[in-house]
């Protein structure tokens, strides 16, 4: 695969997976404390990390968390959860080629970093005046419930998707 085409492909997987995720997490979120917690988001993460790498998950779930807030349906607090935890999959999975190593980097980066950088956004955005145990708990269980079904899926359909991101190497 050529560099345009390859570009191509990444940018419509990239689409449909901000299209998924929102719509997703439109339709499946609820709130936990000052945080929306959204299960699909994370599960689009790991797959947006594993399959396009840390920069095109980076800019995945930031424009799934920005669609989120201009739609109402998500908080301030989609960006620096989200947006960490995509990159940390991509470039834990890059760095390893290991599928729990995907999961983990969103674990991580939205579960404990995303949620403690939360703090102080909410507090400059938000007027919450909450602790950082407040956010940890509702970002680490969001994205446990979206990554470990990420994994779960990924781990079952693995061969296929394995076969494929060796052709597109080879390409």
């Amino acid at each position: 695969m050529n560099y345009q085409h390859q570009h191509i492909y990444r940018l419509t997987l990239t689409a449909i997976l901000v299209a998924l995720a929102t719509c997703g997490a439109s339709l499946f979120s609820f709130p936990i404390g000052a945080a929306k917690v959204a299960p699909v988001q994370h599960f689009i993460n790991v797959l947006s990390g594993i399959l396009l790498g840390p920069e095109w998950a980076l800019l995945q779930a930031f424009l799934t968390s920005l669609l989120r807030n201009l739609l109402g349906t998500g908080t301030i607090l989609a960006f620096p959860g989200s947006m960490i935890g995509a990159f940390l999959s991509g470039w834990f999975y890059q760095h390893t080629k290991k599928l729990w190593a995907g999961v983990s980097g969103e674990i991580v980066g939205t579960g404990i970093i995303g949620a403690i950088i939360a703090q102080p956004v909410a507090a400059l955005f938000m007027g919450t005046k909450g602790a950082i145990w407040i956010f940890v708990p509702s970002f680490f269980l969001s994205t446990l419930v979206g990554s470990l079904v990420a994994y779960l899926l990924l781990k079952a359909a693995w061969p296929l998707i394995n076969r494929y991101l060796i052709k597109q190497q080879e390409d």
